[in-house]
């Protein structure tokens, strides 16, 4: 027969959970090394990364810098602002 194995209550306490954005399945950590580890002859220069963010009605797109405390979006541009450039119809496609 088969018996399933039982984790003592050491276990549970010995055990570290990950961090809350990869358990949500948010942040993929070592793509986001690869992003924005700089160079190391750069010494205190920030590095910069364009993100576009798609939600249900609009699409944003943020230039961000990331840093120890957290990452810093210098400036962003939301779809739903395009009507008052003169654009008006396709709003929610990828070209917004």
């Amino acid at each position: 027969a088969f018996v399933k194995a039982q984790k003592s209550n050491a276990y549970f306490k010995r055990f570290q959970v990950k961090f809350k954005r990869r358990r949500q399945g948010k942040t993929d950590y070592r793509a986001r090394i690869r992003l924005i580890n700089q160079d190391k002859n750069k010494y205190n220069t920030p590095k910069y990364r364009f993100v576009v963010r798609f939600t249900n009605k609009d699409i944003i797109a943020q230039v961000v810098s990331a840093s120890i405390t957290g990452d810093h979006v210098l400036s962003a541009a939301y779809a739903h602002e395009l009507p008052y450039f003169g654009l008006e119809v396709g709003l929610t496609n990828y070209a917004a």
